[in-house]
């Protein structure tokens, strides 16, 4: 995972970080981190929005596993991180794409980002929660019904017809600028954000620094625990 293989090396910095010194980390590790174009040249891009699915499964079946409250966290960290560079990463690239090469893509996408909205909303609550709060684990369960509703029509619908209005290269094409969307977009869910390009494209960047730079920070699973 992106930030979470490097941030123990920036733990281990004792001494306070100007934010100049922290921003140029926080670009060496991605820069580190970052997919080349040759190894994501073979894969179509919704094996990128499936995969992506995946790991928010794993993440919220380790929150809902979790043993401790620390464990917990740290899951939490991890799946608001995932949840909200993918929803953006769909709303920039993959939305717009339904709109250009589908028929009924306008509707589709217009369905999709107000799932989005919805789902956004819920995850602001959950990111703002400890795992010691009450409503930490009903609000995830919700949080996850309403998402997995979401990815299952997904999955079913919506990327097939994409996929199949699309020839490889297209797809191979469309994936690759996915992947490099959600190296911009914000760690944190911000509901209220524009959801359509070119909007969201500002907002998100704006957005993206100052959450990444809290993201260095806070507790995330290890990298063996996420591998």
């Amino acid at each position: 995972m992106l930030l979470s293989r490097h941030t123990a090396l920036l733990r281990g910095i004792k001494t306070p970080l100007s934010s100049k010194t922290t921003i140029r980390l926080l670009a060496s590790a991605q820069a580190m981190t970052t997919p080349t174009e040759k190894s994501q040249t073979k894969t179509r891009f919704s094996e990128h929005v499936k995969q992506d699915h995946r790991e928010l499964r794993d993440a919220y079946d380790n929150i809902m596993g979790g043993t401790s409250n620390d464990e917990r966290t740290r899951w939490q960290n991890q799946f608001v991180w995932e949840l909200a560079r993918h929803s953006v990463g769909e709303e920039l690239v993959v939305y717009p794409a339904f709109e250009s090469h589908l028929e009924n893509g306008k509707e589709m996408a217009d369905k999709d980002r107000k799932d989005h909205r919805s789902v956004k909303e819920a995850l602001y609550k959950f990111q703002n929660l400890k795992a010691t709060d009450a409503e930490f684990l009903p609000t995830i369960v919700s949080l996850w019904e309403e998402l997995s509703q979401h990815i299952k029509e997904e999955e079913e619908n919506d990327l097939p017809a994409l996929e199949n209005a699309l020839d490889e290269e297209a797809s191979y094409k469309l994936g690759r600028s996915f992947q490099r969307t959600k190296f911009f977009a914000p760690t944190r869910s911000h509901p209220n954000a524009p959801d359509k390009p070119p909007f969201e494209t500002a907002a998100g960047l704006l957005a993206a620094p100052m959450d990444q730079i809290k993201d260095l920070f806070s507790k995330f699973p290890s990298q063996s625990e996420t591998e």
